[in-house]
């Protein structure tokens, strides 16, 4: 029978864990990773939104994660750390929203959507910059506004929320009130799915456990 010492000596020496790079400035991304154990750095990708397209909502949401997080893997400071990209769009009717331009379009889309259901497309995009292998997918959930009256809308607006949110609305912010339910993940409005997130990662052969903090 082994002894205590030498089965201690045949242990083999624990991975570091691995490093989390959030290529996106948002800070409900940000919150919601922290929240679920993990403690990502942030690496703003400074991708120009408006500069890509797709053929649908969901492949845009896709195309733009993408974008942010093959961005970020190239640089320096991203070397063998596991990137994550994000980017939601709103459909609504068939058409792609993103963040309003301003006050007076994000009052528009408020008026276009009360009383109607619109489809959150959120893409994932992770690239594991230690053998540059990538995988990306698109989580979908389906929100049901309610009727706030013009007032509300005003005062909302107001707040300056909309116009930094992919489809003027989040579920952890001032709009709250305004949503009457969700089908699917709520991760996926705000911004994030972590249900896909472990997906990706397991494509990856990395654990979501391994990027506990």
């Amino acid at each position: 029978m082994a002894s205590p010492t030498s089965r201690s000596a045949q242990r083999r020496p624990a991975t570091p864990a691995r490093r989390l790079v959030l290529a996106s400035a948002s800070p409900a991304r940000l919150g919601l990773l922290r929240q679920s154990g993990f403690a990502p750095q942030v690496i703003v990708s400074g991708v120009d939104e408006d500069a890509l397209s797709a053929p649908t909502p969901g492949e845009l949401a896709r195309v733009l994660a993408e974008a942010k997080a093959r961005a970020v893997a190239a640089l320096p400071q991203a070397a063998d750390a596991l990137v994550v990209g994000c980017d939601s769009v709103l459909e609504l009717d068939g058409e792609p929203l993103g963040k309003p331009a301003d006050a007076e379009e994000a009052t528009a889309r408020w008026k276009a959507m009360r009383g109607r259901s619109g489809v959150l497309r959120t893409g994932h995009c992770v690239i594991d910059t230690l053998d540059g292998r990538e995988t990306s997918a698109t989580a979908s959930t389906t929100v049901h506004f309610g009727e706030p009256t013009d007032e509300e809308i005003a005062a909302y607006v107001a707040t300056g929320e909309p116009v930094h949110v992919a489809g003027a609305f989040t579920l952890d912010g001032h709009s709250a009130p305004f949503v009457k339910g969700i089908e699917g993940d709520h991760g996926t409005v705000i911004g994030l799915s972590l249900p896909l997130l472990r997906e990706l990662l397991a494509r990856l052969d990395v654990a979501v456990t391994d990027l506990w903090s």
